[in-house]
C-alpha cells in the first residue's frame, strides 16, 4: 500500500457513498481510481505524472471531473461532515498560494488590489 492510498477503514466509509454502476462497461476498480485521485490532490503532481499503479491517467482524470459535475464529491463531503461532530471549515490565506500573475494588475492599480486584500483578510474562518 502506498502512502496516499485509502486504508481498509477509510474505504469502508467511502465505498457506500459512491454512485452505483450504471449501464455500459464495468467501471475500473473504484478504490484504485480514488487512490489515484487522492494521490494527485495530495501531492499536487500533474495528471501526466500519475503512477501507473493507479491505472490509466485518463480514466482517473475523467472519473474525477465527471463525479465533480454530477455532485458526487459534494455528496461525499456532506456525508463525511455529518459523521463528525466538530465539522468546521477553515479558510486561511496563509495556506492559499496564488500564481505570481495574481499579485496585481498590470496597470499598477494597487489601491483596488490592496482594498480587495483588506476585505478578504477580515474573515478568518466559517463555521458550518
Amino acid at each position: 500500500m502506498a502512502r496516499f492510498d485509502l486504508t481498509d477503514e477509510e474505504w469502508a466509509i467511502i465505498s457506500p457513498l459512491l454512485p452505483v454502476q450504471g449501464r455500459g462497461p464495468d467501471r475500473k476498480d473504484d478504490r484504485k481510481v480514488l487512490n489515484g485521485i487522492f494521490y494527485i490532490l495530495r501531492t499536487g503532481a500533474p495528471w501526466r505524472d500519475l503512477p501507473e499503479r493507479y491505472g490509466p491517467r485518463a480514466t482517473v482524470y475523467n472519473r474525477y471531473v465527471r463525479w465533480g459535475e454530477r455532485g458526487v464529491w459534494q455528496g461525499i463531503f456532506e456525508a463525511l461532515a455529518q459523521e463528525c461532530e466538530d465539522a468546521l471549515v477553515f479558510i486561511d490565506a496563509s495556506i492559499v498560494k496564488a500564481h505570481r500573475a495574481a499579485a496585481g494588475s498590470k496597470k499598477g492599480n494597487w489601491k483596488k488590489v490592496l482594498a480587495a486584500h483588506a476585505e478578504v483578510a477580515q474573515v478568518r474562518f466559517t463555521r458550518l
